[in-house]
């Protein structure tokens, strides 16, 4: 690794075991353009509450997010959370606005994409809306998989499609922590420089669900709004993650801040012995 590409490495910070990176949009940008300027391989996680506690009890998806290239703050408690940590310049990075702002780069650059996941039709649809959006978009291929589980041959087809459209992003729409798990499990596989999971965000930039207003997003509250859309779905996840990230992260920041204070009172009293 170069000095150059070293000094690109976002900061991360230890959020209840999950080293989310310090960043905001443009330095993911920047992050990812090295990745396929260097043809480098990484993955990049897009997480919010629900990926942190999910981590509290799945040991495989903590190493999983630990060992990605970014694990962006994808809502805004893991945004307060970094700043409380130090880290002022965080920013929201949220799947839909990255993928807006990767695909205007992509276009400009000839970067090629591979959109694998969301339901049949949906990875289509997105590809063409993107295409009209950001015209000169290169679109190497889509992908919906079916909604059970692969056998090995059509896995090792999958990717073997993936590799043959050569990429330079694929993006994963598939569930968290499914698409989490399914770039893990294909890291080296597949070829691309880049993978990132962004869930949701099919659907939001294919047209078939309707985001968040900005305010709702810029106060923590897009949970409320898709509790609202989806409350069959949503209602164990959002009613359990909500409050027991409230109460973790409240109970880290009171840890970390006795800690602080009785480590101050320790120096000075050893200072008050020697002087």
């Amino acid at each position: 690794m170069t000095a150059k590409s070293a000094r690109q490495e976002p900061a991360r910070v230890d959020i209840l075991g999950v080293r989310v990176s310090a960043i905001n949009l443009p330095l993911a940008l920047e992050t990812i353009q090295s990745w396929i300027a260097e043809r480098k391989q990484r993955y990049v996680c897009i997480t919010g509450a629900h990926g942190v506690m999910e981590s509290q009890h799945d040991e495989t998806l903590r190493t999983i997010h630990n060992q990605a290239g970014l694990v962006t703050p994808d809502g805004m408690p893991l945004v307060w959370m970094s700043r409380l940590l130090g880290h002022s310049r965080t920013r929201r990075v949220y799947g839909p606005d990255l993928m807006r702002a990767l695909s205007a780069l992509s276009a400009k650059q000839g970067y090629r994409q591979f959109y694998y996941g969301g339901d049949v039709g949906v990875a289509d649809t997105l590809a063409a809306r993107l295409c009209e959006t950001y015209p000169g978009l290169v679109v190497a291929g889509t992908l919906s998989p079916p909604f059970r589980p692969l056998s090995s041959d059509e896995d090792a087809g999958i990717v073997e499609q993936i590799n043959a459209a050569r990429p330079d992003i694929v993006w994963v729409g598939l569930s968290t922590p499914k698409q989490e798990y399914w770039m893990a499990s294909h890291a080296g596989r597949v070829e691309a420089p880049v993978m990132i999971g962004v869930g949701a965000a099919f659907d939001f930039l294919a047209g078939r669900k309707a985001q968040a207003p900005l305010w709702m997003q810029r106060n923590g509250l897009e949970w409320l709004f898709r509790l609202c859309q989806e409350p069959r779905r949503l209602f164990r996840r959002y009613v359990w993650i909500v409050p027991a990230f409230l109460a973790s992260a409240g109970g880290m920041l009171i840890r970390r801040a006795s800690s602080a204070f009785w480590l101050r009172t320790v120096q000075r009293l050893r200072h008050l012995k020697t002087g």
